[in-house]
C-alpha cells in the first residue's frame, strides 16, 4: 500500500509542469491516448486507463480492481498571420505543448461502487507570436491560459446495465496576457497631438515603446456527472456533462516596460516640443503618479459546460464501433475585461456563440493484448468573425487520428497521433477601441493554422 500511495503521489507530482496548448475555443479534450486514438469517441464506452473520471464519470465503475494511469499529449502547432494589404507574414513561434493528465480508481463493495480522482487541464490556450515582429502584438502577443482540474469522483452500478458517477471539479486557473503598446496613438501631455499626428516628423505607426504583462490565478469549483446504459448485450449510450464556471481573477498583478525609442522630435516643432528626446516626454507616464506603473488588476474568465452524448455498438467480437455528439456552451464567453487600478478598465468584446461536434472512431483487438484504433472528429468554430484574432484565431476543424495500445501483464501502453487542420480564416490585428464593438470590416488579413499532436498513456492495474 506504501508503495501504491508513493507512485501516486509522484504521478500527481507531473501536473506542476506547464499545461499549455492551442485548442477549440480554448479547450483541450486530449486526455487520454486511447481515447484520442479512437477521434475522441468514448462516451459510452470507456477506455481501461480510468480516463472515464474526464470523459464520463460512470465509466469507472464498469471495470474490476484498481487502475492507475499517467499520460501526456505534446501539441506543436503552425500558423500565420497574412496582411491582405501589404502580404507581410506574421507566424507564431515553433513550440511544443505537453498536457499531462493522472487517474486512479478502484472498485469496492463487490463492484458496485468505484471512486478515483483525476488530475486533468480541460481547458487551456497558449498562443506565442514573435513579440518584436508580429503584427498583432498590440492586440497580444502572448496569451496563456492554464486550467488544471482534480476531480475527486465516485460511480455506482445500479444493475449490471445502468451505472452513473459523479465527480467535484477544483480548478486552479492561471492566467498571463503580454502585448506592446503602440507609440503612435499617445497623446502628447499639454498638446491636442498625439506621437503621430504631430504636425511634421510624425511617428510612424507600429513603433514600440512599452510591454504590458498581466499575471494572475484564481481558484474555483464545478460539478461532473454522467451515466451509461447498455440495451442491449452489444450496444452501449452514454452522456455526461461538465458544469461550467466562471472564474474571477482577483489578485492580478500588470507589469509596465518601457522600451526605448532612441527618437527625438523635429526641431521645427519650436521649443517646447522640438528636438525633444520621445523617451524622455513618456517617461513620466512610467514614473510614480503615472498610468504605466506597477498595478493591480483582476479580470474574469469562463470555463463553459460541455455536454456529450454517445453510442458504442460492438459489431463483432473484435470490432467496436463509436460515435459522440459534443457541445460547448462558448456563448459565456462575451467579453473579457481587466480592470486596473491607475488605468481603468479595458474591455474586449469576444461574442462567442456555442460550438458543436461529431467524433467518430474504432477500436479493434488484433489479438487478446493488442488493439489499434482510427477515428475523427469536426466541429464548428467557437469566435464569430468580427473576434478572430491573434490572442485566438481558432476556427471549424477536421481532425484525424490514430492509435495502437499493448497489454503486458498488468499494465499496458496506449499512443496516437492525431492531424489537425483548421481552414483559412479571416482575421484582424488591430482595434477597435476598447468597449467598442467590432465588426468583420476590421479584418485585415488571413490566419492559418494546423497541428501535429502525440500522445502516450502508461496504465497499471492491481
Amino acid at each position: 500500500m506504501i508503495r501504491r500511495i508513493h507512485l501516486c503521489l509522484v504521478l500527481l507530482a507531473l501536473l506542476l509542469l506547464p499545461t499549455r496548448t492551442w485548442a477549440q475555443g480554448f479547450g483541450i479534450y486530449e486526455q487520454s491516448a486511447c481515447v484520442i486514438g479512437r477521434g475522441g469517441a468514448t462516451v459510452a464506452s470507456p477506455c481501461p486507463d480510468a480516463s472515464s473520471i474526464y470523459f464520463n464519470p460512470a465509466g469507472i465503475v464498469l471495470t474490476p480492481g484498481q487502475v492507475v494511469s499517467v499520460g501526456a499529449t505534446v501539441i506543436n502547432p503552425r500558423g500565420h498571420f497574412t496582411d491582405s494589404t501589404t502580404g507581410t507574414v506574421s507566424d507564431l513561434n515553433v513550440r511544443y505543448y505537453p498536457v499531462p493528465n493522472v487517474y486512479y480508481k478502484g472498485t469496492f463493495a463487490g463492484d458496485r461502487v468505484a471512486a478515483g480522482f483525476g488530475l486533468f487541464a480541460p481547458y487551456g490556450l497558449t498562443t506565442d507570436w514573435p513579440p518584436d515582429t508580429s503584427e498583432g502584438r498590440f492586440l497580444g502577443y502572448k496569451s496563456v491560459v492554464q486550467s488544471v482540474y482534480l476531480q475527486p469522483t465516485v460511480a455506482f452500478k445500479a444493475s449490471e446495465r445502468f451505472a452513473v458517477g459523479f465527480g467535484v471539479d477544483i480548478t486552479r486557473t492561471a492566467v498571463e496576457l503580454r502585448q506592446r503598446l503602440d507609440l503612435a496613438p499617445i497623446p502628447i501631455t499639454g498638446t491636442p497631438f498625439t506621437f503621430g499626428t504631430l504636425p511634421v516628423g510624425p511617428v510612424p505607426k507600429g513603433t514600440d515603446f512599452a510591454n504590458v504583462q498581466l499575471k494572475g490565478h484564481a481558484w474555483h469549483a464545478g460539478v461532473h456527472v454522467g451515466a451509461i446504459v447498455k440495451p442491449t448485450d452489444k450496444v452501449s449510450l452514454g452522456a455526461r456533462w461538465l458544469s461550467g464556471q466562471r472564474v474571477d481573477v482577483n489578485n492580478g498583478a500588470v507589469t509596465y516596460t518601457s522600451i526605448q525609442t532612441g527618437l527625438t522630435t523635429s526641431p521645427l516643432l519650436g521649443p517646447v516640443l522640438g528636438g525633444k528626446s520621445i523617451d524622455a516626454l513618456l517617461a513620466p507616464n512610467f514614473a510614480p503618479g503615472g498610468r504605466l506603473v506597477n498595478q493591480a488588476a483582476t479580470t474574469s474568465l469562463p470555463l463553459p459546460d460541455q455536454f456529450v452524448a454517445g453510442i458504442a455498438v460492438q459489431a463483432t467480437p473484435k470490432l467496436l464501433a463509436l460515435v459522440d455528439y459534443q457541445f460547448v456552451r462558448w456563448s459565456m464567453f462575451e467579453s473579457l475585461v481587466i480592470t486596473q487600478s491607475v488605468a481603468g478598465a479595458q474591455t474586449t468584446i469576444e461574442n462567442f456563440g456555442n460550438s458543436s461536434g461529431v467524433r467518430f472512431g474504432v477500436d479493434y483487438a488484433v489479438t487478446p493484448t493488442t488493439s489499434v484504433r482510427a477515428g475523427a472528429d469536426v466541429h464548428g468554430s467557437a469566435s464569430p468573425p468580427e473576434t478572430v484574432t491573434p490572442l485566438l484565431p481558432e476556427g471549424s476543424r477536421v481532425e484525424i487520428a490514430g492509435g495502437v495500445g499493448h497489454k503486458f501483464g498488468a499494465a499496458r501502453i496506449d499512443a496516437y497521433y492525431m492531424y489537425l487542420h483548421q481552414g483559412d480564416r479571416a482575421g484582424r490585428t488591430e482595434g477597435p477601441a476598447s468597449g467598442v464593438a467590432p465588426t468583420t470590416s476590421l479584418n485585415n488579413g488571413t490566419y492559418a493554422f494546423m497541428s501535429h499532436l502525440f500522445g502516450v498513456t502508461l496504465a497499471f492495474a492491481f
